[in-house]
């Protein structure tokens, strides 16, 4: 029997930063399921750790079993295929996606997502309007979602963090661009696990959004001010207005060390006010607006103190050991479409957009679709349908082109409330040499997807309804 108030917690993004925090914080109270793409026996802290594809829906479902309460700290996930063909703001939705599906498909009470401050205005960088995006697909599936919104947190092992601290002691002086004016709410680490600890907590838990920071914001060029002074270092601050976001990038990975991709999203980010709400509508009760400069000789100290370098600076392996493809495209559609609607479709469109294209030919019959060499040679691909709830998937059985025994497959559905048609290719193993695939067999993929979305987007509001 459990202990009273003890709850299945379920950790997307256990073994990052804030996961690890949260479970030294939280694991005596509750049961803490940490999920992990890896295979490893164990996460510190943890009861249980599970390997879990969030790409994967069936295997998303198998992960949030038996959790009461789940929280999502996932950003910017890359999958482990070899070949990705999609921005990171389609896989992020696709996760988010996968898991709100998940957690109402296993009774889940409660999500919990940490996700970033908004700017007031229309206006935002990609890598915002991407959290915001995942903010709505979680919420899309009917489970109640806490949100907190969180700026630069302040804790020793965060990249963020990292960035700010490598900055501060490698340049005696440094260029400051028009963005190191631009003012945020940092927030400790604490604080932010505090936040989450009141959300689980919650009887009855209702959709809600907090924000999380100091009490007083600061410009980046005041933070990084700070940051000297707490390591006891004299620091001299230099205006360039003119210096661009990618010079930005460029001089800020140089220095740091970090990987231009994860600098990128961030310097993108730096140009919007991002600054905690104030008020009983956006705060928890009790909210404790921890002070930076209280918090920064710790953050220092655990930052030097941290012999393994940083997960998120680690560049990714060069040849991953799945030799997959994942191909992910999007369409913003009108009401009355659905997954069947554009799959119908697109059996409607695939032979006459390949009768120009000897000697490839199209054979339908029912369910099951052919790609062969003429109208009667091999067979280079062989698909079959497969209907399900709100998703329609093309999988792969067999051809020349395919590894035998594998699950690859061609899906069609929808997210954020039918609002948008994803289409994907996921899993697909090719049986050609990976170079020779890359730059033919891939590139040809692409081109009719895009050729298909472009088709879909001219069709009238009628169509399909």
């Amino acid at each position: 029997m459990r202990p009273i108030g003890q709850k299945h917690v379920v950790v997307a993004g256990a073994t990052g930063f804030i996961g690890s925090e949260l479970g030294q914080s939280l694991g005596e109270h509750h049961h803490l399921i940490g999920l992990t793409r890896s295979s490893r026996p164990e996460i510190a802290h943890y009861d249980e750790a599970r390997k879990v594809d969030l790409f994967s829906r069936p295997n998303t479902i198998a992960a949030l079993e038996s959790a009461d309460v789940a929280v999502y700290l996932v950003h910017s996930m890359m999958p482990s295929a070899r070949l990705v063909q999609a921005s990171f703001e389609d896989l992020d939705l696709l996760c988010a996606e996968n898991f709100a599906y998940a957690a109402a498909a296993n009774g889940v009470k409660h999500i919990i997502y940490v996700g970033g401050l908004q700017p007031a205005g229309a206006h935002k960088s990609r890598h915002l309007q991407s959290r915001r995006e995942v903010e709505r697909a979680l919420a899309s599936h009917g489970v109640p979602v806490t949100t907190i919104r969180a700026g630069l947190v302040i804790g020793g092992k965060g990249s963020s963090f990292q960035i700010l601290q490598r900055l501060v002691h490698r340049l005696p002086a440094m260029v400051c661009p028009s963005w190191t004016n631009t003012l945020t709410s940092p927030v400790a680490i604490g604080d932010v696990v505090w936040a989450i600890q009141q959300a689980i907590g919650k009887t009855q838990p209702t959709t809600s959004v907090y924000d999380v920071g100091t009490a007083s914001p600061m410009t980046y060029k005041e933070l990084m001010a700070k940051t000297a002074k707490a390591m006891g270092l004299s620091r001299i601050f230099i205006p360039i207005p003119l210096v661009t976001p990618a010079l930005s990038r460029l001089w800020v990975s140089l220095v740091t060390g970090a990987p231009k991709p994860l600098v990128g999203p961030l310097i993108a980010s730096l140009r919007y006010e991002m600054i905690a709400r104030s008020g009983t509508d956006f705060r928890l009760a009790n909210d404790p607006k921890t002070e930076i400069e209280s918090i920064l000789p710790q953050a220092i100290r655990e930052a030097k103190n941290t012999t393994e370098k940083p997960r998120a600076f680690r560049a990714p392996a060069a040849t991953p050991s799945s030799p997959k493809v994942l191909s992910i495209q999007r369409l913003a559609i009108g009401p009355g479409r659905d997954a069947k609607w554009a799959a119908d479709l697109y059996l409607e469109w695939l032979p006459t957009a390949m009768k120009g294209l000897n000697p490839i030919a199209i054979d339908l019959d029912g369910d099951s679709v052919l790609f062969r060499v003429g109208t009667k040679g091999p067979v280079l691909l062989s698909f079959i349908r497969e209907h399900q709830t709100d998703f329609e998937t093309f999988r792969v059985t067999g051809g020349w082109l395919a590894k035998p025994n594998q699950n690859g497959r061609l899906e069609f559905r929808t997210a954020l409330e039918s609002n948008i048609l994803l289409t994907g290719v996921y899993d697909f193993e090719p049986r050609l040499p990976w170079w020779i695939y890359r730059f033919t067999q891939a590139l040809f993929h692409l081109w009719i997807m895009h050729r298909f979305l472009y088709f879909l987007n001219t069709k009238p509001a009628s169509s399909g309804d």
